[in-house]
């Protein structure tokens, strides 16, 4: 995690690439901006001609590189529907030549709803430079993953030119990441051929700080589900026949109390965890970084990268139940929640949600009735670090900062990673990011850092020059 002065000094082709992507540097963060204000959100309770807008900005973009055979906005039907579409993706193909590999640039255009807009110190998509960061919805998550390959591509068009490039290239930008990548599977099968690649850049992940890059190796999965617990066929008077007839949520309560031991760790049967060093990570630098209020301990046990990189976790992210505004003296008949679990690297998202649902109907009180619905599912994912393209991004990620990467797990999910191993076995997958530990993805004030914005555009562009030296074989 320190810097590395004893590594290979940067060829003349290095410095020149290093300077076009300085030059183009104010023009990145200008376009970053022109995204960021499109608030393109995949729910369907928001306008969903904003991620129509979103798209065509990402497409104009991609032509204006030049770089590209064909720029295509498309859409494909989602998984297990009646045949609506998704939302609109972006996808640029350029034709390998030479025996020169294809590398698949990805990311997505859609972004997290603001939440409360009086959450925001300045409002949510007018990007607001301060202390060294833009911030609003999208600029970190992902918009400059988008503007990272966008950035690339122009200084590669600048430095080596179309008609001298013969890497292939695919640019993929989704739009609905954010909403289950619910047409993902059939966007795949649908363009197969024109996605076929041989590396994959996945730029949606973090780094260990601003300043020092990271290669992610490690992602958990995660099983989301509705929990609906049932005690009473109507609501009754909680005075007339309180302590003899169990409420709903009553029963919630003690069932949902079960999910964890007294130190906060999951006590689920059947949810595994993954054995791994993790570097050093301490509380302090873990209250810095999540805000956890002074008296209020950590949870779990082990190292805490473990319990945040390697270990099962049960959330309770949503209630249906009475307003505060609205609270009567009633027993409650029902109750529903949304439980979503991440589930550690190398157990099937499936296996985890059936665990889960058996431990709650062998823990049911009082023979409350238990329903389960709207189940989502996604694996994690373990990098196989042994291949040539991750030597290559590490190389391009050292010189990229100026400091050698660390392998970093990440406890968020990306699920349709292994979708994308699935139909391309061969590819290897490279999962890069411009986020860091004070991003604040998917939170009011998400923010970006611009140096660390500058050093990965800087990282990508040499790794896609140095793989269009290289033959695919």
């Amino acid at each position: 995690m320190t810097s590395v002065p004893d590594r290979e000094p940067l060829t003349a082709s290095d410095e020149r690439i290093l300077e076009a992507v300085a030059g183009g540097f104010p023009s990145a963060v200008d376009d970053l901006g022109r995204l960021v204000r499109i608030p393109g959100i995949a729910w369907e309770s928001f306008d969903q001609e904003q991620l129509v807008r979103s798209s065509e900005a990402v497409a104009a973009l991609a032509r204006d590189t030049g770089l590209f055979d064909a720029v295509d906005i498309r859409r494909a039907p989602l998984a297990g529907g009646n045949g609506e579409l998704g939302q609109p993706a972006v996808l640029a193909v350029r034709r390998a030549k030479a025996g020169r590999p294809t590398v698949m640039l990805y990311a997505h255009h859609d972004v997290q709803p603001p939440g409360d807009d009086a959450l925001w110190e300045t409002p949510p998509f007018e990007p607001t430079l301060r202390d060294g960061r833009i911030y609003a919805r999208g600029a970190a998550d992902d918009k400059a993953g988008v503007m990272t390959h966008i950035a690339s591509l122009r200084a590669i068009a600048e430095t080596i030119g179309s008609d001298d490039l013969d890497l292939g290239i695919v640019l993929f930008v989704e739009g609905e990441e954010e909403h289950g990548s619910r047409s993902f599977v059939p966007f795949l099968h649908e363009n197969a051929e024109d996605m076929r690649a041989d590396v994959i850049v996945i730029a949606d992940s973090g780094n260990w700080d601003s300043e020092t890059p990271a290669v992610t190796v490690s992602l958990r999965g995660n099983a989301t589900f509705q929990l609906t617990v049932r005690t009473l066929d109507h609501a009754s008077h909680s005075g007339m026949f309180g302590g003899a007839v169990p409420d709903a949520m009553m029963a919630t309560i003690r069932l949902l109390s079960t999910l964890w031991d007294e130190n906060g760790s999951v006590a689920v049967e059947g949810l595994a965890h993954r054995d791994a060093e993790t570097p050093a990570y301490d509380e302090a630098q873990l209250r810095v970084e999540t805000g956890l209020l002074e008296g209020v301990s950590p949870v779990g046990d082990g190292t805490i990268l473990s319990r945040i990189w390697n270990k099962p976790t049960v959330t309770v992210t949503g209630v249906d139940f009475t307003p505060v505004a609205s609270a009567s003296n009633t027993l409650s008949p029902e109750v529903t929640v949304v439980i979503s679990s991440r589930v550690a690297p190398g157990q099937t998202a499936a296996e985890a949600y059936a665990a889960l649902e058996a431990h709650l109907r062998a823990n049911a009180p009082f023979g409350a009735e238990l329903e389960f619905g709207h189940v989502d599912l996604g694996d994690g994912f373990l990098v196989d670090t042994s291949g040539w393209a991750v030597a290559e991004e590490r190389r391009a990620l050292a010189d990229g900062y100026g400091k050698e990467p660390i392998d970093y797990g990440v406890g968020g999910s990306i699920p349709f990673i292994s979708d994308l191993v699935e139909k391309f076995p061969g590819a290897q997958i490279l999962v890069t990011g411009v986020e860091d530990p004070h991003s604040r993805a998917h939170s009011p004030n998400e923010s970006l850092h611009v140096e660390t914005f500058r050093n990965a555009i800087r990282s990508e562009t040499l790794l896609l020059a140095r793989l269009d030296a290289r033959d695919s074989a």
